[in-house]
């Protein structure tokens, strides 16, 4: 399993703050912890703790400063997650129920190709893998989670962001064991480790990966899409779901999302909304929160434009995975509304 050293902290979900902040405290901890929840956030939790092996010190203190003093230096906490899992499921929930949810952990880390990648250095990760084949890059970023191919993708040259875009919306069925192959290549090449899965690549699945990156690489593969294909241009523009979109979702979609949203990152978010995004996130916060908010954003200074264009990728980020475990619906346009 991949040294998760290397996770960026700042981009760990509260799930997986959560699994670090449980598996630091030991068993018996978190084995209360888990009798607290129900079975939907127990498989959350413990889905984020099959994916770590180790806690570094910078990763508790961002869970908890309090613990910070105990785990200075380079030294570290080795977990073995797997039989850790198990003891806290099984002394938290009783025979079927149980193994229900270690089934469900076992099959969602099996159907979930690449799933690794979220815990190797994207930079380590994207010098690999600029090295391959423009079609095996496009795909290798088809399966591997959304937010991890946009920044590879960010961080590839030019000529070959529109290039492997093209590759990627035209990328068809990939068969299982191409997919697995390559998976225990890289699995091998960087000591990551997950099952294998096969799934298509096509104009969605770049989309998705389009929607993380930064401004300047939308441009890039815009720019080249449109020279090669503008009727592929025109259909991704149509698939794509930014920031503003979200002012067309329900009120009950947007709680959600509030929910896993940062404090600050939502202020950055607002920066430039215009009034219609930000009336549609003061109505659904309660009166306190909404009231704090505005504080802030009274008090924000200037920032970068950068920083509140990934604060605006960050809360549809947030979106679409509520989306894609079927938490929330998003729609885009009016052959997406349900009636």
């Amino acid at each position: 399993m991949a040294d998760t050293e290397t996770i960026e902290i700042k981009k760990m979900s509260g799930p997986t703050k959560a699994a670090i902040f449980l598996m630091s405290m030991g068993e018996e901890y978190a084995t209360q912890a888990f009798d607290k929840m129900n079975e939907h956030e127990i498989g959350e939790v413990a889905f984020e703790m099959s994916l770590i092996d180790s806690i570094t010190p910078e990763m508790l203190k961002e869970v908890s400063l309090d613990f910070v003093g105990k785990f200075e230096g380079e030294s570290r906490m080795i977990i073995e997650s797997d039989s850790f899992i198990k003891n806290i499921v099984k002394n938290t929930l009783k025979g079927q129920d149980a193994d229900n949810v270690l089934d469900d952990l076992e099959k969602k880390k099996q159907d979930k190709p690449f799933i690794w990648s979220r815990n190797i250095n994207v930079g380590t990760l994207a010098g690999y893998v600029e090295g391959e084949h423009p079609q095996t890059i496009a795909m290798i970023l088809a399966h591997m989670p959304s937010e991890i191919s946009s920044e590879i993708l960010m961080s590839l040259s030019d000529d070959l962001k529109g290039d492997i875009s093209m590759r990627i919306a035209k990328l068809g069925q990939i068969s299982e064991d191409v997919v697995r192959d390559v998976d225990r290549a890289l699995k091998l090449e960087l000591s990551g480790a997950v099952g294998p899965g096969g799934k298509a690549g096509g104009l969605q699945v770049l989309v998705d990966i389009i929607n993380g990156v930064d401004k300047t690489t939308e441009d890039a593969v815009m720019e080249f899409v449109e020279e090669d294909n503008p009727e592929m241009a025109n259909d991704i523009r149509n698939l794509m779901f930014v920031f503003e979109d979200l002012t067309s979702i329900d009120d009950t979609a947007m709680r959600e999302i509030l929910k896993k949203v940062e404090g600050q990152q939502l202020t950055y978010a607002l920066k430039t909304a215009t009034d219609e995004m930000k009336e549609k996130i003061f109505s659904n916060l309660s009166q306190r929160a909404g009231e704090m908010l505005k504080d802030d954003l009274d008090a924000m200074g200037p920032i970068r434009l950068a920083e509140v264009e990934e604060s605006q990728q960050a809360v549809v980020r947030a979106a679409k995975e509520l989306e894609a475990d079927g938490t929330i619906t998003l729609g885009k346009g009016k052959d997406d509304v349900l009636v």
